[in-house]
């Protein structure tokens, strides 16, 4: 097992590419199981994640070739219905391939999934949406047991408790393109990632309309084919190093980020004092004056996401004041506060927010990552310490950044990767 070494107090500059969006490419691979065709999909990042998918489709009896960040999708012949406990543990977004199979074989057996220990992310609403669309489902022995032959277009409402679901949205979406008749999703996901499957859909010859937001019309079509798409920008992996320049007092160029959707964090990472440029191609975010607290609640998009919550929380640990940052998705996605508690940051966890006063530096140590986005955060506070910081179970932080020792010391970070 590898830990991340970094010495901290350089200043990170220059300029860095913004690898392709994670979470679309995953549910867009998924979704080649819709058909018997070939496709190319583009600018794909090299993530664990990326790799696991790729088990999950060779299982069920699919060809992928994964040639740079281009990847290769041979869907033709016959595929099976079971997506293993082995594969769909490591990851959640395995749950993808509950869709796709149900539409095309009207059979799937799908294991509960996995992922990051954040909390309770219960699948009720994919489960509900499949349902509504005609299919008949049971969990049992751990498994998401799924029939449904000829699936019908209805009225769908998506929305729970702590808003919209993205994964949900994007499993009844993908189901509902081969589906006899019209699909109305009310109370859609209205995030990027959403967007972006939808487009790949469409190209494929889907008929959708309405994505990006709250209501989702789709018109069931009799047959999709393959076709090369790319992927977005990952607006996550954008968002961490524009504060990996900020917590650094830098200035980084994100080549091919989408300032469109990062509106949310964008103001708020002005509002810490950050000077924000954009570009024709990307934005830069330049650092050269104390970090001023700022409160953060988290929301479904166009709210500030809460997958950049954790590295918010880093940099206003740096802050001249007091900040409080609300997490309204998820209950337990606080747990790199007692890892930047040992870093010497001042933070008091109550119910569903934590109260951070700023503190004027903070130390090297060792710590411990316990998901993907606290990783990031250990990461982002690494390069700010005083010191040299040691991470280990960096496992969880290759699932959503590709080579970011490499990339971040591309910028003129002291980081680098050793056996533990």
């Amino acid at each position: 097992m590898d830990k991340l070494i970094i010495e901290g107090g350089h200043n990170l500059k220059g300029e860095i590419k913004i690898n392709g969006s994670k979470n679309s490419a995953l549910p867009i691979l998924v979704a080649t199981l819709l058909c018997e065709d070939e496709f190319v999909i583009e600018n794909v990042p090299l993530l664990r994640d990326i790799f696991t998918i790729k088990k999950v489709l060779e299982v069920l009896g699919v060809s992928v070739t994964i040639e740079g960040n281009t990847v290769k999708v041979d869907t033709r012949g016959a595929v099976g219905y079971e997506a293993p406990y082995e594969l769909v543990k490591q990851m959640r977004a395995s749950y993808y391939v509950l869709g796709p199979l149900l539409t095309r074989l009207g059979r799937a057996l799908v294991s509960l999934p996995g992922g990051c220990a954040i909390g309770t992310r219960p699948i009720n609403l994919h489960i509900q949406g499949l349902k509504k669309l005609g299919a008949d489902i049971s969990i049992t022995h751990g498994y998401i047991d799924a029939y449904g032959n000829k699936l019908k277009g209805t009225e769908i409402f998506l929305e729970g408790p702590n808003g919209s679901s993205v994964g949900a949205t994007i499993n009844v979406m993908t189901a509902a393109t081969l589906a006899s008749g019209c699909t109305t999703i009310e109370g859609a996901a209205m995030e990027p990632e959403v967007e972006d499957v939808a487009n790949f859909l469409i190209k494929c010859g889907a008929k959708i309309k309405g994505h990006g937001t709250r209501r989702i019309e789709i018109k069931g079509v009799k047959k999709l084919h393959g076709c090369e798409y790319k992927v977005i920008p990952d607006r996550i992996e954008a968002g961490t190093f524009a504060l990996g320049a900020a917590i650094s007092r830098g200035e980084v160029f994100l080549k091919g980020a989408s300032a469109s959707h990062l509106e949310a964090f964008i103001n708020k990472l002005k509002n810490a004092s950050a000077d924000i440029f954009l570009e024709k191609d990307g934005f830069t975010v330049k650092m050269d004056k104390d970090i001023r607290s700022t409160d953060i609640e988290t929301a479904p998009f166009p709210g500030f996401p809460t997958d950049m919550q954790a590295q918010f929380t880093a940099l206003l640990c740096l802050s001249t004041g007091v900040s409080v940052v609300r997490e309204t998705i998820f209950e337990d996605r606080f747990m790199h506060v007692s890892e930047l508690t040992r870093m010497g940051a001042d933070i008091r966890k109550e119910k569903d927010y934590v109260i951070i006063k700023g503190v004027p530096c903070l130390y090297g140590t060792r710590v411990m990552a316990s998901d993907l986005r606290a990783s990031a955060a250990l990461v982002l506070a690494g390069l700010s310490a005083s010191g040299t910081t040691e991470i280990s179970r960096i496992y969880h932080i290759d699932r959503g950044y590709e080579n970011i020792e490499k990339r971040l010391s591309g910028l003129g970070a002291h980081i680098w990767r050793q056996e533990e």
